[in-house]
């Protein structure tokens, strides 16, 4: 069987990527098609297939702004010779024409933000300039079009929590079924604490990193902030001394990172987080905001490990580090590695498996 793999772009080693990653290994021949591609920032586990890039791929370095291009330059893919296509969607991966005896699964981390769930505050919030503004109104407006209509090239959705296939329901009109994004929680580990709470995110609006640093400038307490991105230098203006802005760091570093933290901040609202995962398989809590995937992937109970608040507010933010603090004597590092135990790359596999070869799964 010839299978593909599309993904939006191939330009670090996020969550998506880590999703693709393990679909390279349930079908190690595939090809994988994608928008734009740096080797240098994949695994090498992704390196080793043959990866076809788009013809906006020179433009790399822009693709942030290529947004309305790139319906164009996936619709350009030829994906004829393929029995099965599996998209990995959060971008516009899926809006690739495939044949009429080709199945497409698309595997969904989020219904495109920017278009959907977030636009109003792109609109509103986000986007300072008003000629910004003008022009984003009726790109968005055929961009959501576009991306409406082709929900229906895709054969069977698969969701990454219960929250992103409530997107999916409510902007595609179509149901899915919900699997877990892979995370290798076995390659993580727990030390006793340092005197540092730990944000890992790229640095950008919707990410609410605004929140957590207006939290511990008020209170004084040590940050350390690992990423970066276009929210960077306005994200650290507004900080203080007990800040660290860490940047991009090794994999080997950010498990340490991880470690050695007295627990983890998590300020945004996300589709799924496999942060909050990785802060829990390395024996830590986290403190975040009560949205999102989060509220599935994180205990509030026993074992003891989330500390959630209502608000994108500093104030609520301090609130949850002081419940965190006064309970930190109750939590059981060892609980909470079993808790991430769930959503480890086998169980990833387990539950994908019959959903993208249903004939050999019987």
């Amino acid at each position: 069987m010839r299978v593909a793999i599309v993904h939006y772009w191939l330009l670090g080693m996020r969550g998506g990527e880590q999703v693709v990653e393990a679909l390279c290994g349930i079908f190690p021949a595939a090809d994988i098609y994608t928008l734009f591609y740096d080797s240098e920032k994949v695994s090498a586990g992704i390196r080793s297939h043959k990866i076809i890039a788009s013809y906006l791929n020179p433009l790399k370095r822009f693709y942030r702004s290529l947004l309305p291009l790139m319906p164009s330059a996936l619709e350009s893919f030829d994906l004829r010779e393929y029995d099965l296509v599996i998209s990995s969607e959060s971008g516009p991966a899926k809006g690739v024409l495939t044949t009429s005896t080709t199945r497409h699964v698309c595997y969904c981390h989020t219904p495109m933000r920017y278009l959907w769930d977030l636009y109003p505050a792109y609109l509103n919030e986000w986007t300072k300039s008003n000629i910004k503004r003008a022009l984003m109104r009726p790109a968005a407006r055929r961009l959501r079009l576009w991306d409406y209509a082709t929900a229906a090239r895709v054969d069977q959705f698969v969701a990454n929590s219960e929250n992103v296939r409530n997107r999916i329901l409510k902007s595609y009109r179509r149901d899915s079924i919900v699997v877990s994004p892979p995370v290798d929680v076995d390659s993580f580990y727990f030390r006793p604490a340092e005197d540092y709470f730990l944000v890992v995110s790229e640095l950008v609006a919707y990410k609410r990193l605004d929140t957590a640093i207006d939290a511990f400038v008020k209170t004084g307490r040590k940050l350390r902030i690992v990423g970066d991105g276009p929210e960077y230098r306005k994200l650290r203006n507004r900080s203080a001394t007990n800040i660290d802005f860490c940047g991009r760091v090794s994999n080997d570093d950010l498990r340490n990172l991880y470690a050695r933290c007295r627990a983890l901040v998590f300020p945004g609202e996300e589709d799924f987080g496999m942060v909050p995962v990785e802060a829990l398989s390395s024996g830590k809590p986290v403190i975040a905001l009560a949205r999102g995937g989060v509220l599935e992937s994180v205990p509030t109970s026993d074992p003891l490990g989330g500390f959630l608040y209502e608000k994108p507010d500093p104030r609520l933010l301090q609130s949850a580090i002081d419940r965190f603090e006064a309970h930190s004597e109750s939590i059981h590092p060892q609980a909470l590695q079993s808790w991430a135990q769930r959503f480890n790359p086998g169980e990833f596999r387990r539950k994908i498996e019959p959903i993208l070869l249903p004939q050999t799964s019987k």
